[in-house]
């Protein structure tokens, strides 16, 4: 009888035995993910992982080839545009020099790059005037018909030209949004027009403490 017993008893031990080694190895999961680093809560989309805007390659106002190679090591800040515009161009662009102040040192740590979207219009000279004007480290590139076609395409933006009461006054309807790249060169974030300096400065450095 007693060895019916002994039998049984150790039946009992075996499961609770694997059930304490269990409970040891969710407690030590569990103390490792207590200690990882939490992913930074962003207030723009977080588009991590796209499959779109792999790259730029397009010349700046000076004429040298660009590309998200040389900037490696910052936050990089990709906005379509075109001089001409009215309102959406010049408000983003206005919202990331407030950034940019905002940032104080951090700043340096931070390339703001503008493709223009109305290459006849925006000339070399006329880029180097307009882009720094809002921030003198803020660089413009200008690519030629295919080249910005291709550019476009690959970030998924579109624009078109609508016709004015002469040639040369018509506008360009285009995607409002602002591409963010962190400083290992990999798109993270697509902030909507009109988000404001708040969420580019946030974001901006959580890239950059991340």
């Amino acid at each position: 009888m007693s060895g019916r017993r002994q039998v049984v008893c150790a039946g009992l031990r075996r499961p609770a035995s694997r059930w304490l080694a269990a409970v040891a190895m969710l407690a030590a999961a569990l103390t490792l993910a207590a200690c990882a680093p939490s992913p930074p809560k962003f207030l723009a989309s977080d588009i991590t992982g796209s499959s779109f805007g792999h790259d730029f390659s397009l010349p700046d106002a000076s004429g040298k080839q660009r590309s998200l190679a040389d900037f490696r090591g910052k936050v990089v800040v990709v906005f379509f545009g075109y001089t001409h515009c009215p309102d959406v161009c010049p408000t983003t662009l206005a919202e990331l020099a407030e950034t940019m102040k905002r940032l104080g040192n951090d700043a340096s740590r931070v390339q703001v790059v503008f493709i223009t979207v109305d290459p006849a219009r925006d000339t070399p000279e006329v880029l180097s005037q307009y882009v720094p004007a809002f921030d003198k480290r803020f660089i413009a590139l200008r690519g030629d018909a295919d080249a910005l076609a291709a550019t476009a395409k690959d970030f998924k933006v579109i624009y078109q030209k609508q016709p004015g009461a002469t040639p040369g006054s018509y506008t360009m309807d285009h995607s409002a949004g602002t591409y963010i790249y962190d400083p290992q060169g990999r798109l993270r974030l697509y902030v909507s027009y009109g988000q404001g300096p708040d969420v580019f400065t946030h974001d901006i450095k959580a890239l950059l403490a991340g």
